[in-house]
């Protein structure tokens, strides 16, 4: 049987927290109106599910939200709904670790919804430093960020065990996240990757995403969200 306490990549099992569809992306009002931004907000979400759909590491994939449409989503799309009431991001992604070790996971990768340009070999850059960590850790807990490429946040988390270190999101979580590896002696390895380094969040943000992508996700979102309107 293998080591709970021991880094093991085997059955590697991502969580992906999405808050709201509909009130989502508030900050991109001045230059989205709602419905573009509930179409891009499940936009990016079908984009995420369908990489990870692709991504033969992945064992299998939670979805973390209160909304009904974003768990219905993730259900129509292979992957694990997980009720969660709106409580803070840290407390969704400790329910969707709970989930994830429930389902017999060595080791879970935290994955936002928001990564516009998000793709199999970025994650799969993700995984190569994870083996790498491994092999340099021979077994300790292992560490591997992404650091978000603007604000000191941390745009992807994948920690064995699952449990390795607590979810430290929100301002300065790079750091924290960190310090929280160094305090577990965790073998720790930072990604810079453009494409898990760039998340929509602010109105300039929307400026630096080539035209062609954003109007691609708002109508795969809309394929879904139009009929509800």
């Amino acid at each position: 049987m293998p080591d709970a306490h021991r880094a093991d990549l085997d059955r590697l099992h991502v969580v992906v927290p999405l808050r709201t569809i509909s009130g989502g992306k508030l900050r991109l009002g001045e230059s989205l109106d709602a419905e573009e931004r509930e179409s891009l907000v499940t936009g990016m979400l079908l984009q995420t599910l369908s990489v990870l759909r692709d991504w033969p590491a992945a064992s299998l994939v939670h979805v973390v939200s209160p909304d009904p449409l974003a768990l219905s989503v993730a259900r129509d799309h292979a992957a694990h709904p997980v009720h969660q009431a709106d409580s803070g991001l840290n407390e969704a992604l400790a329910a969707g670790r709970a989930a994830a070790e429930e389902g017999g996971a060595s080791a879970v990768l935290v994955l936002p919804a928001d990564l516009p340009l998000v793709s199999r070999e970025a994650l799969d850059g993700l995984l190569e430093a994870a083996d790498a960590a491994c092999a340099a850790g021979a077994g300790r807990p292992i560490v591997v960020l992404a650091p978000s490429d603007a604000r000191g946040g941390t745009n992807a988390l994948l920690t064995s065990p699952a449990d390795a270190i607590e979810p430290c999101f929100g301002g300065d979580s790079l750091e924290r996240h960190l310090r929280a590896a160094h305090a577990a002696d965790a073998t720790t390895q930072l990604v810079v990757d453009p494409a898990l380094g760039f998340d929509l969040d602010m109105p300039e943000d929307l400026e630096r995403l080539d035209a062609a992508t954003l109007a691609r996700l708002i109508e795969r979102g809309a394929e879904l969200t139009a009929p509800l309107g």
